[in-house]
This record gives C-alpha cells, sequence and structure tokens, in this order.
C-alpha cells in the first residue's frame, strides 16, 4: 500500500480509499500499484465480509490521469510511449482481483465516476451512488476504446444497454445509473450516502459469510469473471487506440 489508496479493517468490514482528491482521484500507476497492495492484503484476510471501495473528497475516479496517457512530454504528458500500455494492463488486473476476493465488495460511488472509475465501480458487486453524482463512459467521445471495462459493464447490464452506453457516451447522473442497473442503491444526497452505504453493509454482514462466499464464487464461474485474458487483450486494444495521433491529440486538448 501506499498514500495514494489506503486500507481500513474493522471487524468483517474493510474500507478500500482511493486517495487522490486533489486529482479527483483519477488513475495514475503509482495509484494503481496502492490499490494492488490494498487487495493483495485482503485477499490474505479471511475475516473480512463486506469490502467497501470509495474515493477520498467528492469524486470516487475520475478516470485515467491524463498527464500519465498523454504520451508527449512538451504537451504536459509523460514522455514515456509505454506507460498507458502498463497503466490499462494494471486495471485489467486489478479488476479481476476486485471480482474474485471473497469478500462481497461495494462500491460506495461518493462523485464522479468516469471511463475507468465508472469500470471500477461496475466490477463490485454492488454499487452504491446518489442521485446528483456524475457516472458514465466517455471514451468514444475522447476518441478511446472501453476495452478493458466493457466486459464489467456487460456482465453488469447485459449486452444490449451496454452497447447502447458505451457507443453513445458522454455521462450520466446517479438517477440515471440506477434507472439502467449501473447502480443498485441511489441515495437522494450525498449527504445521505454514508446511511445509504451502511444499511448495505449491514445487511450482508448479517448473512452467512460462507454463504456469501461460495454464491459469489458460482456467480463468478457462470459469469466467467476470472477471465483474465479478456480484459488483458481489452488493455491492448484500448492502448493501441489511445496511441493513435486522433486520441492523442483528444487527450491534449481535454488537458489543456
Amino acid at each position: 500500500m501506499n498514500e495514494l489508496a489506503s486500507l481500513n479493517i474493522e471487524g468483517p468490514v474493510a474500507t478500500v480509499t482511493i486517495n487522490r482528491p486533489e486529482q479527483r482521484n483519477a488513475m495514475s500507476i503509482e495509484m494503481l500499484e496502492g490499490l494492488h497492495a490494498c487487495i493483495d492484503r485482503l485477499e490474505e484476510e479471511p475475516g473480512v465480509v463486506v469490502t467497501v471501495i470509495t474515493g477520498a473528497g467528492r469524486a470516487f475516479c475520475a478516470g485515467m490521469d491524463l498527464k500519465q496517457v498523454i504520451i508527449d512530454e512538451g504537451s504536459g504528458g509523460s514522455g514515456e510511449p509505454m506507460l498507458p500500455k502498463r497503466l490499462l494492463a494494471s486495471l485489467a488486473r486489478l479488476t479481476v482481483k476486485i471480482r474474485c476476493l471473497s469478500s462481497v465488495v461495494v462500491a460506495k460511488v461518493n462523485g464522479a465516476a468516469i471511463g475507468g472509475g465508472c469500470g471500477l465501480a461496475c466490477v463490485c458487486d454492488l454499487v452504491v451512488t446518489h442521485a446528483d453524482a456524475k457516472l458514465g463512459f466517455p471514451e468514444v467521445d475522447l476518441g478511446l476504446c472501453p476495452a478493458v471495462v466493457a466486459p464489467w459493464l456487460v456482465r453488469k447490464i447485459g449486452g444490449g444497454p451496454a452497447r447502447a452506453v458505451l457507443l453513445q457516451g458522454g455521462v450520466m447522473s446517479g438517477t440515471r445509473a440506477h434507472e439502467i442497473g449501473i447502480a443498485d442503491v441511489v441515495s437522494p444526497t450525498r449527504d445521505d450516502l454514508d446511511a445509504a452505504t451502511d444499511e448495505v453493509v449491514h445487511r450482508y454482514t448479517e448473512a452467512g459469510p460462507e454463504a456469501l462466499a461460495a454464491t459469489k464464487s458460482l456467480l463468478n464461474d457462470l459469469d466467467r469473471s476470472r477471465d483474465l485474458d479478456l480484459v488483458l487483450r481489452g488493455a491492448e486494444l484500448s492502448a493501441a487506440v489511445l496511441a493513435t495521433e486522433a486520441a492523442q491529440a483528444n487527450l491534449i486538448a481535454r488537458l489543456k
């Protein structure tokens, strides 16, 4: 773990917090490394029944850190052509790790969950958010391909609805995300989110932990959630599209 992601365990409940509030918890290589460390630690904690993933500050995760996926150093990027591919592969591996945790994983979407951030929420077993949160997959608007997160959205809401969401791009409110199945529970306001999440967590901690773990494992088998090769191929495809001149130009314009 590092300062960009933290893990707190209280009895049967673990909380993983993405901790880059000044960057709206955008995904960097370093932040993803912190999340990997948190999940690796949780894999060794059999007493944890529920894991809550949330973001520090007013965002859940605003997607990829633009400075790490823009290649041209002179345009504000990293100057490392392989960095975007490494970032996307790290995200792909993280999604499968999270899905395969024996604990039930709840995404507490406290604010913006955009692109890979919304995909991270969809990986979780249940998504709790508030009505005014912003969620969505605007990748195509930027000339990008959401290939890492696409399998998780398809598993979450089905192939037809996922096709519409990913090809349309843009973002939506928490209320709309609930209507189409991305969010499972939506509270009226941000101030109500803690209580809504606590209610969900309490429901799980009152259930049989062995039954929850066994049921989750079966569901993962049924929908092929353990298929790491699929999301790694998605990372390769996303990286190839991201490296194109058009995509890089769009990202540079957005950074400015």
